[in-house]
C-alpha cells in the first residue's frame, strides 16, 4: 500500500505544474463541451491529462474534487441554485411625462444643489445580471430575481461573447460586482426564430424573452448557439481599491478592463440637454441594434448619489423615462372571459393577429365588464392595441368612425363558464364580478395550481400549466388527481400515468387547436406510447421534494390568499415565524405586522376560517412541508424598538443594516417621530439627522449601531451622540 502524501509534503513545483495542467483542462473542456469551440487537439488534451494523472499518481495530496481527473468528460449544466446579491439589485422610478421628468429634477435640485452632469444613457429591454469578479476573475453571474437573490447562470453567461473571463488590465478592486443588462440582438432574434419555427418549435414572443430563456438554459451549449450581448450600466459591490469619483468616470474605468461599457451614453448639463437625448433617442429608437424601451437618467456624481439614497425600491438619484408604447389597429373578433386563481372574471379580446412591439398578438386584457363599457368597444369593431410597457396587450379604443353596422355590445355571462356556478360581486362595490365556487370550480384550481408552482411561490419548474390542467381537469379518468391543493403532496406514479388532457393556452384558458387536424389539442401528459412514465414524472416527484423545504413565506405566498404577495409573506414569515402563529393571531395582532395592515389581515383571517382552507395546511403539514422557519421565537433583543437609518455608512449597506434590524425583531422606519428608538447616521445624514436632534431621539454612530446589534437598546443607549457630535 503507497504512503498517503499531504498537500504539506508536495514540492512547489509540482503543485504549481498540477494548477497550470488543471487550468488549462478545465478550460479546454469548457470550450469543447459547452461553445463546440475547441482549443486544443485531442492528442494534446490527452497528453496534458496524461501527465496531470501521473503527478497526482506521485503526490496523491494534489487530488482534489476539482481536478480534471476526478470530473466527467459531459455537458457543464446547472442547477440554477440561489444566490445572495452582495448588495441589493433595485429598480428604477419612471417618469412617462415631461411633468414627471421635471419633478424628479427639481427634488433632486431641492435637496443637493444644482447638479454638474446628469448620465443619460439608453434602457435596454434585456435581461439584469450581476456578475462577480474576485481579482479579476469572472466567479458568478447572477440574474436579478428579487433584487435580495438571484440565479446562478455563471455557466451560461460565460458564454456570452463579449464578457470577459478576466479583466483586463490592472488597478480592478479586489471584489467587483458588475450590474448589465443581457439581451439579444434584434437581428439574432429574428435568426432565432426563424431556426425555431424551421425546427417546429414556439416562437420568442420578442427579444426579451429569447435573452431570458436562452440564458436560463439548463444545458449552456445552447445559450452559446444564442448570440447574446450584454452592456454595463452600474456596480454593486467595490471591495477594496478607490472608487471613482462619478459613474461616467466607473464606466471609463471598466471599459479599460475589459468590461463592455455601452458607446451611447453620454454626461450632459441641465434637464434641457438631457430632454434632447430623450428626442433624439424616441426618433433613433431603432438606430441600437438591440430594443430599447426608454433612456435611464442619473446624477453622475456618487457623492451626491450617496445623499439622493434610495427608497425601500429604488435609487432617488436615477429615473427612467419610459417612451410611449407602440400601438397598431386590428379586428376585435369576439369577448370571452376567462377564470382567475381567485375567482375573477376576467373579459379578454379574441383579435385578428397582429404584430406590435415585435410579437405577434392575437388575445389582450379588457380588465372587467365596467371596463369594456367605459372604453365603448363592441365585437366586432376595429381597435386600437398597445402593448403596455411592450409587453402587456391591452385594447385601448374602438376606432368608431370604421364601424359598419354589424357591430354588437359584450354581454358579462351569468354563470362560470367552466363550472356553471351563478357569478357575483364579493361585496358591495366590487369591480370585478366572480366564481364563488372556490373549492370545487376546476378553473380556480387549475390556475392556482399553475401559481403555486411559479417562481415567486414554490418554484416547482415541472408543474407547468399543462401539467396543472392534467391533475386537474383530465379528459381520463374521470376523477382529478388533484381535487384541492391538498392533494399535491400525496400524488404516486400509479394516479398520473392514465391521465389524458387538453392543452390550455395559459393567458385564457382556451384549450388549443392542433394545427394539423383542426381539433382541440390532446396530449397523454405523463406516459409515454408504451405506457411507462416519462422523464417529467421523476423530474415532478424530485422537485415536489425539494418545494417541501422552501422558507415559509414561499408557502404563503402558495397557498393563494387574496392580497397576500411575496412582500407581505416576508413580513409575516420574518415577525411571526410559523403557519401557526400567523393562524392564530388576531386581526390587530396581524395588521400590526409592518408591510401587512388592516386589509391583508382581514384577508388572512377570513381564509383560515374556511375548514377547506386548514385542510390543505394540515395535509400539506403531514406530507413534510416546511410551516416554520428556523429559528422563529429566537432572542428577538429589539423588539418593539422602531430605528431610522440615514446616510451612508461603511460596514453596511442601506439594505443589510436593514435587514440586520429586523433580524432582531426591530423595525426600519422612514420617518422620524417622538416614538423613533434611535436614528442611526452615516455621511451626509441630511434632515432626518436634524429632526432627531430636534426631537432629543437618540443619536448613533456606525461603531454605535454595531452596539446596538451586538448588545441591545440599553446599551446603545450609552455610546449616543450628542448634538454636537
Amino acid at each position: 500500500m503507497g504512503t498517503m502524501t499531504s498537500l504539506d509534503d508536495v514540492p512547489t513545483e509540482a503543485a504549481a505544474r498540477h494548477a497550470e495542467l488543471a487550468e488549462r483542462l478545465d478550460e479546454a473542456g469548457y470550450r469543447y463541451y459547452v461553445l463546440d469551440q475547441p482549443t486544443l487537439s485531442d492528442a494534446e488534451y490527452d497528453g496534458m491529462m496524461r501527465e496531470i494523472q501521473g503527478l497526482e499518481a506521485e503526490y496523491p495530496g494534489l487530488v482534489t474534487p476539482d481536478s480534471p481527473t476526478q470530473k466527467v468528460g459531459a455537458p457543464i449544466t446547472t442547477d440554477f441554485a440561489t444566490v445572495a446579491h452582495l448588495e441589493r439589485m433595485q429598480s428604477l422610478d419612471n417618469a412617462m411625462s415631461a411633468d414627471q421628468l421635471l419633478a424628479w429634477d427639481e427634488r433632486v435640485v431641492k435637496e443637493v444643489g444644482e447638479v454638474a452632469g446628469y448620465l443619460c444613457e439608453l434602457k435596454i429591454d434585456g435581461l439584469a445580471i450581476a456578475l462577480v469578479y474576485e481579482h479579476g476573475r469572472l466567479v458568478r453571474g447572477v440574474t436579478r430575481g428579487d433584487g435580495r437573490t438571484g440565479e446562478d447562470v455563471t455557466n451560461n453567461v460565460r458564454t456570452i461573447g463579449n464578457i470577459p473571463d478576466r479583466l483586463a488590465g490592472g488597478g480592478w478592486p479586489d471584489v467587483l460586482e458588475v450590474r448589465g443588462e443581457v439581451f439579444l440582438p434584434v437581428e439574432g432574434f429574428e435568426k432565432v426564430n426563424e431556426a425555431r419555427a424551421e425546427a417546429g418549435l414556439a416562437l420568442f414572443a420578442n427579444p426579451r424573452n429569447a435573452a431570458a430563456g436562452s440564458l436560463r438554459q439548463k444545458d449552456p451549449r445552447v445559450s452559446a448557439q444564442r448570440p447574446l450581448g450584454m452592456l454595463v450600466h452600474g456596480f454593486g459591490a467595490w471591495q477594496g481599491g478607490d472608487q471613482p469619483e462619478s459613474q461616467s468616470g466607473a464606466y471609463e474605468l471598466m471599459r479599460g478592463w475589459g468590461l463592455p461599457v455601452s458607446d451611447r451614453y453620454q454626461v450632459v448639463g441641465g434637464l434641457d440637454a438631457v430632454r434632447e437625448y430623450i428626442e433624439y433617442y424616441g426618433e433613433h429608437r431603432h438606430d441600437p441594434d438591440y430594443e430599447i424601451d426608454g433612456v435611464v437618467v442619473k446624477v453622475d456624481q456618487f457623492p451626491l448619489q450617496r445623499r439622493l439614497g434610495s427608497t425601500s425600491r429604488a435609487p432617488r438619484w436615477a429615473i427612467a423615462w419610459k417612451y410611449p408604447p407602440q400601438e397598431v389597429n386590428t379586428k376585435l373578433i369576439d369577448i370571452k372571459v376567462g377564470v382567475g386563481r381567485t375567482g375573477r372574471i376576467t373579459p379578454y379580446g379574441v383579435m385578428e393577429p397582429v404584430k406590435v412591439a415585435d410579437s405577434v398578438v392575437a388575445y389582450a386584457t379588457l380588465h372587467n365588464a365596467s371596463e369594456v363599457k367605459r372604453k365603448g368597444v363592441l365585437i366586432g369593431d376595429t381597435v386600437v392595441l398597445r402593448k403596455a410597457g411592450d409587453v402587456i396587450p391591452e385594447i385601448v379604443a374602438p376606432v368608431t368612425d370604421l364601424r359598419d353596422g354589424s357591430e354588437r355590445e359584450f354581454v358579462m355571462p351569468e354563470r362560470c363558464p367552466e363550472c356553471g356556478t351563478v357569478l357575483a360581486y364579493e361585496k358591495e362595490g366590487d369591480a370585478d364580478i366572480r366564481c364563488p365556487n372556490a373549492e370545487k370550480c376546476p378553473a380556480q384550481l387549475r390556475e392556482r395550481l399553475y401559481f403555486l408552482a411559479s417562481r415567486k411561490a414554490l418554484d416547482i419548474e415541472a408543474l407547468g400549466y399543462v401539467a396543472a390542467t392534467a391533475l386537474t381537469q383530465p379528459l381520463e379518468p374521470a376523477e382529478p388527481p388533484v381535487r384541492t391543493e391538498g392533494d399535491l403532496f400525496d400524488l404516486t406514479v400509479e394516479r398520473l400515468l392514465p391521465i389524458r388532457t387538453l392543452v390550455r393556452d395559459q393567458r385564457t384558458g382556451m384549450p388549443k387547436i392542433d394545427d394539423k387536424t383542426g381539433e382541440e389539442k390532446v396530449v397523454t401528459f405523463f406516459a409515454n406510447a408504451e405506457g411507462e412514465p416519462k422523464k417529467t414524472v421523476e423530474i415532478l416527484f424530485e422537485e415536489l421534494e425539494k418545494a417541501k423545504k422552501q422558507p415559509l413565506w414561499r408557502v404563503l405566498v402558495a397557498l393563494s390568499i387574496r392580497h397576500v404577495g411575496p412582500s407581505a409573506a416576508q413580513d409575516l414569515a420574518r415577525e411571526m415565524g410559523s403557519i401557526r402563529a400567523i393562524r392564530d393571531a388576531t386581526e390587530e395582532e396581524l395588521a400590526a405586522v409592518d408591510g401587512v395592515g388592516p386589509t391583508i389581515a382581514a384577508s388572512i383571517k377570513r381564509w383560515f376560517e374556511v375548514e377547506w382552507h386548514r385542510e390543505i395546511v394540515d395535509r400539506w403539514a403531514a406530507a413534510g412541508v416546511r410551516m416554520a422557519d428556523e429559528g422563529a421565537g429566537g432572542p428577538r433583543p429589539l423588539e418593539g424598538v422602531s430605528v431610522v437609518i440615514t446616510g451612508a455608512m461603511e460596514g453596511y449597506s442601506r439594505d443589510s443594516a436593514t435587514e440586520a434590524v429586523q433580524a432582531r425583531g426591530g423595525k426600519v422606519s422612514g420617518s422620524v417621530s417622538k416614538k423613533t428608538g434611535f436614528v442611526v447616521v452615516g455621511d451626509s445624514p441630511g434632515s432626518k439627522y436634524d429632526k432627531a436632534v430636534k426631537l432629543g431621539v437618540p443619536i448613533l454612530d456606525e461603531a454605535g449601531f454595531a452596539v446596538l446589534l451586538a448588545e441591545g437598546p440599553d446599551a446603545a443607549k450609552n455610546v449616543t451622540l450628542s448634538a454636537d457630535e
